[in-house]
């Protein structure tokens, strides 16, 4: 095999989901499930071809706005509860030789309900197969968190007995697990089978399986509600790499001149305080004008706030945390762009930090974005990073933080 080597990634995305209703098709985190998977596999350089498998027309419809082709509907007998993975494949194969006269060498098994996935994960598994021409598949794995030689199974008379044995390790249970054989997990993240194994083997690993070892912070098997919201939680908070239908995280850049903050739910708790003679207050951090303190004596990053509000709260905030601020903007970016060109900055040069929609414009302007906590759920999805405290609540000085982490000794 070469670099032309016939790659074909296949995503099985069956309709009628019991677990979690339209499961493949609901948005998770920004963007429909299925649509992870067609990323993992259209940014991969080694897959040539990639098409979704299913007999749903809602879900055909978004594989195809996402970049994947459906070019067959699968029938609903291959779409039951009990329909195994070979029954689909083949089905694929067997339609696509007939109808295309089309035969990869490979086939790669993406599925949906795994969509976290390091970039080059996907180029990874199909390079092992194609330098180890001995193998059937390749599959997934992570270190199992529960051992096995420690399991048991429950006979007819209520009598537990072990699932496994070691024969050189008498009552592998009663082990230190230090002392047992690693173990390893199958995951759901990918598989890449010969096409061979498949259709003449009849097997969907065939007989050498090669392992793809992937980082355990990447496990997530999508089942139930309740695994939906973990996963989706762990994705907003920025921590995770993984390969997404949008637009990749930045890191900090290297060099930074300007820190830019909106006020209102990023100094503030979003929350407003009205007396009975109209006058507002609103509640700010301590913790926060002390971070800003911090970063104008141990950096030379500037500050600047730009607010949609013109309140006299803002300008007197402002003024105690001395920090230039615009008011009144109706737009946001028209105004950065202005104030970065009046002070030769350039774009990438500068961090901004927003939680609501009228900062997303802002967003794609600079080199790097942040949100509170408790932003908006858009504007968690498209930030480069979101903190672990809440506007109001020490988000600036968090953010504050890792800037002077990384920029205190520019000075000297």
């Amino acid at each position: 095999m070469n670099e032309k080597t016939r790659v074909l990634a296949v995503i099985p995305a069956r309709g009628n989901s019991k677990g979690i209703y339209r499961k493949n098709i609901k948005e998770f985190a920004g963007y429909p499930l299925i649509a992870y998977s067609i990323a993992a596999a259209k940014q991969a350089g080694t897959v040539t071809r990639t098409i979704v498998s299913t007999d749903g027309g809602e879900i055909a419809s978004v594989a195809r706005k996402y970049g994947a082709e459906v070019p067959f509907m699968r029938p609903a007998e291959l779409a039951e509860d009990d329909t195994t993975d070979f029954l689909v494949f083949r089905h694929a194969l067997d339609w696509l030789e007939k109808n295309e006269s089309y035969i990869p060498e490979l086939v790669v098994q993406l599925r949906p309900t795994s969509p976290f996935r390091p970039p080059g994960m996907v180029d990874d598994a199909v390079r092992i197969m194609i330098e180890n021409p001995e193998a059937d598949s390749v599959r997934g794995v992570v270190p199992s968190t529960q051992n096995p030689y420690k399991m048991w199974l429950i006979n007819q008379k209520d009598r537990m007995v072990p699932v496994i044995e070691l024969a050189d390790i008498p009552e592998s249970y009663n082990s230190p697990r230090q002392d047992l054989p690693p173990t390893f997990w199958q995951t759901g993240h990918i598989d890449v089978i010969r096409t061979s194994t498949i259709m003449k083997k009849k097997s969907m690993s065939g007989d050498v399986i090669l392992p793809l070892f992937i980082d355990p912070i990447y496990t997530v098997d999508i089942d139930t509600i309740l695994d939906w919201k973990r996963a989706e939680s762990a994705l907003l908070d920025g921590s995770l790499n993984i390969v997404s239908p949008g637009k990749g995280k930045r890191t900090l850049p290297d060099n930074v001149k300007l820190l830019v903050m909106d006020f209102d739910g990023v100094l503030t708790d979003d929350r407003v305080f009205v007396n009975e003679q109209g006058i507002e207050m609103v509640a700010a951090s301590r913790a926060d004008g002390m971070g800003l303190e911090r970063l104008r004596k141990m950096t030379d990053i500037k500050a600047v706030v730009i607010s949609k509000e013109k309140n006299p709260v803002v300008t007197a905030r402002c003024k105690k945390l001395k920090i230039p601020v615009i008011q009144n903007v109706a737009d946001k970016e028209l105004i950065l762009k202005s104030y970065l060109e009046e002070n030769n900055l350039f774009p990438e040069e500068v961090v901004y930090i927003g939680n609501d929609v009228n900062d997303l414009a802002c967003f794609s302007l600079v080199g790097f974005a942040a949100a509170p906590s408790d932003a908006s759920e858009i504007v968690k999805r498209q930030a480069d990073l979101v903190l672990d405290k809440g506007g109001g609540k020490g988000a600036v000085r968090e953010l504050v933080e890792l800037l002077i982490e990384k920029f205190s000794g520019v000075r000297e």
